[in-house]
């Protein structure tokens, strides 16, 4: 393929495009950390370049439409594409005003809108959203495109609508079956309503599922009992898509890293700005011991987790977006995962939400309330066993010494201090006998001391020597 890419793609992801990049409706259905986002860039800015298009509307879950704004988009949308891109936020203030009306300034550059996927449920994003595609030709894009999979959701209909106003439309994810084949109805039908063959749902549901009638108090309820005719379905899906795992990209390399944002709630942010001033009133003109310095920063780090400890020395729950965004990131992979995280608190708190969703067979743990006479059997049962998909611990306890090869993503729910343990937590999956590449996934909270912790470590920074005196001031 003969284009002047900023960033030179795999092989895995040209072949992408090539099969793509000038189709009306296409799905990337590419493993997370296969580099699907690079792809949609760069197919945008194939068309941009070919004169068939002006602007682009990226929606995306709230995790991610950060990263695409201050990572992916900046680092691989050409130079030589003069573009103004725009962050939804739903708050308008003034600025943000003023960088929603550049959208519509006339002129030749690409013009950008990167939206959550949640703003399709309010009256506000869907208005803004038609009025930006009414005056622009555009490729309209799902980052995690099982965020439209529920057929009676208000922002699946929503967007599903939209596309109508779109020549080009994609969809992006890993995982496009989270809980059955239905799933793959709403996302097809946004790039094209006719592309399965079908007229609604319901003609889909009765082609693919075998339907049960239980009676319940007197009412009669259908539910899907099986699946049926799942080879045809697969071959029309492969007409409109390209699949690659891991395992396929030979091209891949060893150790990718993502990171998906979240932000305090209400209590939290109230919680931490409190914490925040006792911290720094303690600290003012006195001398710093890193002792203390690390026990003011844990205080600040706990808030951002979702808890704190009570004067009694209790922990309390505080309302958070981390476990939900979690769970949103384990039905977006393929295969199995290690999830790590600090405190005893969140590992209980994922066990008990792991277990409501995927089964109570679906998990184990290694941290330090395994007892030991299990800990051997938890690993042997996450390495052997295909019902179990999770590992959670702590990299205190499991991040040395054991072997985790099953897994190819590595989450970090949240992180300690410690340099040597998050590297040594990092080998646990990425060692002799895995033979995939591995995804590490860091979930935090923006611009908390949480972002600042992931940032020292990615750089491999002891945190403990530098968090101190006049630069823990700094940090929080």
């Amino acid at each position: 393929m003969n284009y002047k890419f900023k960033t030179k793609p795999y092989a895995h992801q040209l072949t992408a495009l090539e099969k793509s990049w000038n189709k009306e409706t296409y799905a990337y259905f590419m493993e997370m950390g296969t580099g699907k986002t690079k792809v949609l860039i760069d197919n945008m800015d194939m068309l941009y370049d070919k004169g068939k298009i002006d602007g682009a509307l990226i929606i995306a879950p709230k995790g991610v439409i950060k990263t695409w704004y201050e990572q992916e988009l900046p680092t691989h949308l050409p130079q030589h594409i003069e573009n103004v891109t725009v962050l939804w936020q739903p708050n308008i203030t003034k600025k943000q005003q003023e960088n929603l009306d550049s959208l519509f300034q006339l002129g030749t550059d690409l013009h950008i809108l990167i939206m959550n996927v949640e703003a399709f449920s309010t009256e506000k994003g869907v208005k803004f959203a038609t009025k930006f595609l009414n005056s622009h030709r555009t490729i309209m894009a799902i980052d995690e495109s099982t965020t439209i999979k529920t057929p009676t959701a208000h922002r699946t209909k929503n967007i599903v609508r939209l596309g109508k106003y779109s020549k080009y439309r994609r969809i992006m994810t890993g995982s496009p079956v989270t809980k059955n084949p239905l799933d793959l109805y709403t996302q097809c039908e946004f790039l094209d309503p006719y592309l399965l063959d079908f007229a609604s749902y319901y003609a889909f549901r009765n082609r693919y599922a075998v339907m049960k009638t239980m009676h319940i108090r007197g009412r009669s309820i259908q539910t899907v009992n099986a699946f049926q005719n799942l080879a045809e379905l697969s071959e029309k899906v492969k007409g409109f898509s390209y699949r690659v795992l891991k395992e396929d990209c030979l091209d891949l390399p060893k150790k990718v890293y993502m990171k998906r944002q979240i932000n305090l709630s209400a209590d939290q942010q109230r919680l931490y700005d409190q914490m925040r001033k006792e911290a720094l009133a303690t600290l003012n003109g006195k001398t710093v011991t890193t002792m203390t310095a690390l026990t003011q920063l844990m205080r600040l780090h706990q808030i951002t987790c979702g808890h704190f400890t009570a004067d009694d020395g209790s922990t309390q729950a505080i309302k958070n977006n981390r476990i939900d965004e979690l769970m949103n990131v384990l039905d977006e992979i393929e295969g199995k995962a290690i999830i790590w995280a600090h405190y005893q608190y969140d590992i209980k708190n994922i066990i008990k939400e792991v277990v409501k969703v995927h089964g109570p067979g679906s998990i184990v743990d290694y941290y330090g309330l395994t007892p030991q006479s299990e800990r051997q059997d938890n690993i042997k049962k996450f390495q052997e066993d295909d019902k179990c998909r999770f590992l959670v611990g702590t990299t205190q306890t499991g991040g040395y010494g054991i072997t985790l090869t099953a897994a190819n993503t590595v989450i970090y729910y949240s992180n300690g201090y410690d340099l040597e343990k998050r590297l040594q937590s990092e080998d646990r999956a990425h060692r002799i006998g895995q033979k995939k590449s591995v995804t590490y996934v860091d979930i935090l909270t923006d611009k908390t001391v949480d972002e600042k912790i992931v940032k020292s470590l990615r750089k491999k920074i002891n945190i403990a020597s530098e968090v101190l005196g006049e630069e823990l001031k700094e940090w929080i």
